[in-house]
Parts: C-alpha cells; structure tokens; sequence
C-alpha cells in the first residue's frame, strides 16, 4: 500500500502537534507542582512566632506569699515558690535571731499561701521567750493568739491541759495556721463544751 505524499504530510502534522501537547502539558504539571511548592514554603515562612513575654508567662512558677514575723532578721511579706517549706521563709527573712525558739514550729512543712510564721524572740538572757501559766495570768489581758502561743501558754487556759496544749501545736505545724477560732474543734479532745469556755479567750 503507497502513501501519497498529502496523505504523509498530514500524518506527520498530527504526530508533530499531538507531541506539542504533551510538551504544554508537561510544562503546566512541572509549573503547579512549582507553585504549589512555593506557597507551603511560603506559608511556614511566614507562621506567627511566640513571643518570648508569652513564654515567659507560660513558664513563671507558681508562688506563695507569706508575712513571716518575729524573731528573724528581716520581719516582712515575702513571695516565694509554691511548694516552699517553713525553713525557706525564715531563710528569705534573713533568718531567726540568736537563741530565738523554733521547737513549736515544722521547719519541714509546706508553708500556704497568706499564711503567718511567727518565730519567738530571744529573752535577754539568751534563751527564747516562755511565759509561764502565773505571768500569763498577769499580763496577759486580751485573747490569746492561737496561731502564736506556745503550748505553755495554752496550758493556761480552762480546760486545756499539757495533751490538749500539744495536740494543739502538733496539728497547727502540720495544717498550718488556724483560719478562724472555731477551727480549733478539729484538734482531738476539743469538743462544744470546751471550746465554748474557750472561744471568747482566743484569736487567730
């Protein structure tokens, strides 16, 4: 079978513009793939960076702040890392004077925070401040506080004897400061009819 030479030149028309479109095609595949690439570059480029003020506030430890007072170097509020024990406020006030008494508090408990840590002054003869039951009875004429008397000083009160003075301590070391007088029912041994004797002769 011949071929005209028409015949031919229109067959390798067709062949030569079939292969020009493939080529386009190819060329606009190769330049959306180029673009798309450009623009996810272009978009992790351009991602917002955390300020560093933000990650400071996500990463500022939380704190406790608490009025350490007595006797200690610096008596004042002090602002301290949550989780801080009571040796770590007297430690932040420039710590307890010499001969000031620290055998009524916890040193190792985990101070809360608006909480009072009172330290007992030294006498002037060196030793802490003890007031026994008789002074007390004479100088004392207001109510006594619960958070800062000694269990020498809670003897003095009716009905509180030497177990009920230290249960007393004992639980405000490790609970902390009573919040309100009418806390004091929590210590064992404390029931209405003694704390009702008791209530007008105490404060927080």
């Amino acid at each position: 079978m011949q071929i005209s030479n028409e015949n031919f030149r229109t067959w390798w028309s067709n062949i030569t513009f079939s292969v020009s479109q493939k080529g386009s095609l190819l060329s606009i595949s190769a330049l959306v793939i180029a673009l798309s690439i450009f623009l996810v570059m272009r978009g992790a480029s351009e991602e917002i960076p955390i300020a560093p003020s933000e990650l400071s506030v996500a990463e500022t430890v939380a704190q406790v702040t608490v009025d350490v007072a007595g006797a200690v170097t610096s008596p004042g509020v002090y602002t301290l890392p949550a989780n801080s024990r009571v040796v770590d406020a007297i430690k932040a006030a420039g710590s307890q004077l010499r001969g000031a008494d620290l055998s009524d508090i916890n040193l190792a408990r985990v101070i809360k925070d608006g909480e009072p840590i009172y330290i007992y002054p030294p006498s002037k003869v060196g030793g802490a401040v003890r007031i026994s039951p008789q002074r007390t009875k004479v100088k004392n004429t207001g109510p006594i506080a619960l958070n800062r008397a000694s269990a020498k000083e809670l003897e003095t009160l009716d009905g509180i004897g030497p177990v009920l003075a230290a249960r007393i301590v004992a639980y405000r070391n490790e609970n902390g400061p009573f919040l309100m007088v009418d806390d004091l029912m929590k210590v064992s041994g404390i029931g209405t009819v003694i704390f009702s004797n008791l209530k007008e002769k105490l404060r927080v």
